[in-house]
């Protein structure tokens, strides 16, 4: 997809389709849809579409005008954006996507966007546009047979003559980073477990490391059971596929010697559960369970295309949770990287066993600050359904940067408790701790479990079990995966860019 910025009045650009959005300045009792901008064409357009009553201005509604009067466009989309109040960037993302999804279900393959200026200005517009457009063009139909491209060809955005086109075009280069890197995540996640094992996954990692100048290292079993990763091998143990650790490094020159991040992901390629076995219903939606991991490998390409001037270094635990012969079973001890003894109560809790090892190991690397990614409980989701993230933090410092990075992501994460207690539910009687306490807040306990092997280090876990695959589509965006936490992950990076 070709995303560009026009100089242009928007009713004379010559497209396929002309974007306009419409905003609700009334009441839920009386509805009073405007337009976000002021075009004297537009709106005489618009203005017939509101007098027949098919305009209601309400998010996710979209309205298709064939040749509108005044206009060179040959046809005229109406999104709706909500109420006029509480329009932002996300809104302003949610109506391109909406936008995306349904020309591209018309058949419409090129449009433009008359710029809908925001009170935050129209840079984050434009950047909200273009990752709105860079969402919605994604489908997950990737091996059906009839698969046709129904991919979008070019999106323009019309900018005013007066416009600083410098720092516009700069937006749109960075959102468009952004998007396809979320969207490259969104793929990974799509693939199904005999399409992307651990080995596969570590191959797709490198390929895109070499790509945009990463530097890239894989190690395998041997390496793994060299590093003393005995919570990750126990997790790796059962499965005929091998594991792969992958460490991936962005260290721009210039770049001060401190913080350096520590990105960490959790790359479990499919999780039966184990011993401790799933239930088969929705056991296909397991391969989504490298969600997380997936999410570092996208933030990673995003860094490195942007350039932020600080280190970061990402590591992301790739294996499968089968059950054999050779599995871990409940009841058993296994000896971490760090030296602690974790006795195994339920080999589905295997997440936080992969992401142990994987946070000491970012320690030893040097890390600073730690932030990390996984589908890991379900009692996240029955706390905050499927709309918001878990997020834990142990220093208030570093949650600070990473609200900060919610606020320019527009990602929805909700901060949960992590109290002493937590951590005294999962003390075992014949080791240093468990891997489970049982199902009252599930999620803190996990939190809790990984607390111990970042000690002091800041540190930032999202549980993303909910919001990684969409049940239902939307207007903008696909069933299927979401892309979670890609824009909060480079985000909350960029704060650390003293340079900026």
């Amino acid at each position: 997809m070709e995303l560009r910025l026009i100089v242009a009045d928007p009713p004379a650009v010559d497209t396929e389709c002309l974007v306009a959005i419409t905003l609700d300045h009334g009441t839920k009792q009386t509805p009073a849809p405007k337009l976000a901008g002021k075009n004297a064409a537009i709106e005489l357009a618009f203005a017939n579409l509101v007098a027949s009553g098919e305009v209601t201005a309400k998010a996710g509604d979209a309205v298709l005008l064939h040749n509108p009067q005044g206009l060179k466009a040959r046809r005229l989309l109406i999104v709706g954006g909500g109420p006029a109040g509480g329009f932002n960037p996300v809104e302003l993302r949610k109506a391109a996507g909406t936008a995306l999804r349904f020309l591209k279900a018309h058949a419409i393959r090129n449009c433009a966007f008359a710029l809908t200026e925001l009170p935050s200005g129209a840079e984050d517009a434009v950047r909200s546009i273009v990752e709105g457009a860079c969402v919605g063009d994604f489908d997950p139909d990737t091996y059906r047979s009839d698969r046709k491209d129904q991919s979008m060809k070019d999106v323009a955005i019309a900018v005013p003559a007066g416009a600083d086109q410098v720092k516009l075009q700069r937006a749109l280069d960075q959102a468009r980073i952004v998007g396809e890197s979320q969207n490259f995540t969104r793929e990974l996640v799509n693939e199904p477990s005999n399409r992307l094992t651990p080995t596969m996954l570590a191959d797709r990692a490198r390929k895109m490391c070499d790509s945009v100048g990463l530097k890239c290292e894989i190690m395998g079993p041997d390496k793994i059971k060299q590093l003393k990763m005995g919570a990750f091998w126990s997790v790796a143990q059962g499965s005929d596929e091998e594991p792969r650790l992958i460490v991936m490094r962005y260290e721009p020159q210039g770049a001060p010697d401190k913080p350096v991040l520590g990105l960490v992901g959790k790359g479990i390629t499919f999780d039966t559960g184990g011993i401790s076995i799933k239930p088969s219903e929705g056991m296909e939606k397991m391969k989504y369970d490298m969600a997380g991991g997936a999410a570092m490998i996208g933030a990673m390409r995003a860094i490195a295309l942007l350039k932020p001037k600080v280190k970061v270094i990402s590591i992301v635990c790739a294996t499968e949770n089968m059950p054999s012969g050779k599995a871990q079973k409940p009841g058993d001890v296994q000896i971490a990287m760090s030296g602690k003894a974790i006795e195994i109560i339920n080999t589905d809790a295997e997440g936080r066993l992969v992401l142990a090892d994987g946070l000491h190991y970012a320690r030893t690397l040097g890390c600073t600050h730690l932030i990390d990614a996984a589908t890991l409980t379900g009692a996240c989701v029955v706390a905050l359904g499927m709309v918001n993230a878990g997020v834990f933090a142990n220093d208030e410092d570093a949650y600070r940067h990473f609200t900060r990075a919610t606020e320019r992501s527009g990602e929805k994460f909700w901060r949960l408790p992590l109290d002493p207690e937590y951590t005294e539910i999962i003390r075992s009687n014949i080791a240093d701790i468990m891997n489970t306490g049982g199902r009252w807040g599930g999620a803190s306990t996990a939190a809790a479990f990984l607390q111990e092997f970042v000690e002091d280090t800041p540190w930032i876990h999202l549980d993303i079990a909910g919001t990684a695959w969409m049940e239902d589509a939307k207007s903008w965006i696909a069933k299927g995966p979401s892309g979670i936490a890609v824009r909060s992950l480079v985000e909350w990076v960029n704060t650390y860019d003293k340079s900026n």
